[in-house]
């Protein structure tokens, strides 16, 4: 006998809590495998294709294209088992279900389950041998009526409710509910854009947005448009992200920032030497990040983070150099993994990779996590120098300016040399100005005369 099981939006990483479809990739009525793609959404970092741990037949979708959903609310609903590649509705559950058919049922979903699904989604067992909650009150809200007809699934998802004037109001997110509270909406004032009239964090954004602006004042026509109200953007989607993480920083991280100028000259003299001798072309890029990588083997105080909860710097094995890259959308910091074991030609391939899928807004959530140091080269803007901020949780960053022809004492004359100024800010909990100048002092170093990486390989 087949069984009906609800997919719901997983966890896609990051504390991300929400993700807009994009485009469904399977109609009701669709035979599905297991692990296969079945909906394409767009997170606040990047476009994620979903896969779906169960195979089977889909029975019903939830949600439009362009409709934003919080994590946890259902995708679609999946028919699985023996009979579920021909079964045009769910069975109805029976509370005298016996221990034998449970476990054939479980049997049936075991064969038809995958533990291979995205970050936060749980992969303990078949949703099936879940302890399932049956709605006991009316704070208990179904999925939309509105989803793609389908059988009614046999597992619903639930809803905290807040209760309203004329019944419940469906909130699933705990964050738009902190969201309200802290910000003193009622959210019975809310009228939901999700499933059923679901509260989405856009929903209460938007209220906020419209209780804030201030009304038009009762005033000649004239007067009323020479005082012009401004534009109130919503920090919401990619913008939304980064100014959380930012602001994160600024108020756990107690930074500093240090600078110095270095002669580039014979670094973009031996760049220009290894590119002629054939082969694959090696970037800049490349060369400044197996030079942090160097100099985070020496000082590797500075490849850490800290536990607050546990009062401790957690100093990490492994450097995974996260750099920063403007696209269409905003500032993504995409992660080279292993960048410390990488050769130049490794490092110039993954970041040329990573780039084109920043500019195509095709990055996944694994290519966004866990970088543990940043590069951030802004001279790309044009600009000389900056004091950038750190990338919480990591514990430094260093920023690159432009490489430029300049006045410079070389060799007790002066001369017209290629520099660069670099700035390194660091977490001062993890080490003192020492520390932070010792490894900028290096990093100058190998940026100055290269041949000083020879002496640490």
């Amino acid at each position: 006998m087949a069984q009906v099981l609800e997919f719901k939006l997983p966890d896609l990483g990051e504390g991300l809590t929400e993700a807009e479809i994009v485009r469904w990739l399977v109609a009701v009525g669709d035979v599905v495998a297991i692990d296969q793609p079945v909906v394409e959404v767009e997170t606040a970092k990047a476009m994620v294709e979903v896969p779906c741990p169960y195979g089977g037949v889909v029975t019903a979708r939830f949600g439009e294209e362009g409709t934003e959903l919080p994590v946890g609310a259902p995708l679609l609903t999946v028919a699985v088992g023996a009979a579920a590649g021909t079964a045009a509705a769910p069975a109805p559950e029976t509370a005298g279900t016996t221990s034998g058919s449970a476990s054939s049922a479980d049997s049936a979903v075991s064969s038809e389950y995958s533990g291979n699904v995205l970050v936060g989604y749980g992969t303990a067992g078949p949703a099936a041998r879940r302890r399932r909650i049956r709605p006991q009150s009316p704070a208990v809200v179904n999925p939309t009526p509105n989803a793609t007809a389908g059988p009614t699934p046999t597992a619903r998802a639930t809803a905290v409710a807040v209760p309203g004037p004329e019944g419940p109001v469906p909130v699933i997110s705990p964050l738009v509910r902190k969201l309200a509270r802290d910000r003193g909406l009622d959210l019975r004032e809310v009228r939901g854009s999700g499933p059923e009239g679901l509260i989405l964090r856009a929903d209460v954004e938007r209220a906020l947005t419209a209780r804030e602006t201030p009304a038009a004042p009762a005033a000649p026509v004239a007067a009323a448009s020479v005082a012009a109200v401004g534009e109130r953007i919503p920090l919401r989607g990619l913008r939304g992200a980064v100014a959380d993480k930012l602001s994160r920083s600024r108020t756990e991280i107690p930074d500093a920032t240090c600078w110095v100028d270095a002669d580039a000259t014979e670094l973009m003299a031996a760049r220009a030497a290894m590119n002629a001798a054939g082969g694959p072309k090696i970037s800049l890029l490349a060369l400044l990040a197996r030079i942090c990588a160097h100099a985070l083997a020496r000082f590797p105080e500075l490849n850490a983070t800290v536990d607050t909860a546990t009062r401790e710097i957690v100093r990490l094995p492994s450097v995974h150099l996260g750099f920063a890259a403007q696209t269409p959308r905003g500032l993504v910091v995409p992660v080279v993994r292993d960048a410390g074991t990488r050769t130049a030609e490794s490092l110039t391939e993954e970041f040329a990779r990573l780039t084109e899928s920043a500019r195509q807004g095709t990055l996944t959530p694994a290519d966004l996590t866990g970088g543990t140091f940043t590069l951030n080269n802004y001279g790309v803007f044009g600009v000389d120098g900056s004091t950038p901020i750190i990338n919480h949780p990591e514990a430094a960053m260093l920023g690159v300016g432009r490489i430029i022809p300049k006045p410079w004492v070389h060799q007790g004359e002066l001369a017209v040399r290629q520099v660069v100024q670099l700035s390194f800010t660091f977490d001062h909990r993890v080490c003192d100005g020492g520390t932070a100048g010792g490894f900028l002092r290096y990093v100058a170093d190998c940026v100055e005369q290269p041949a000083v990486l020879l002496r640490t390989v």
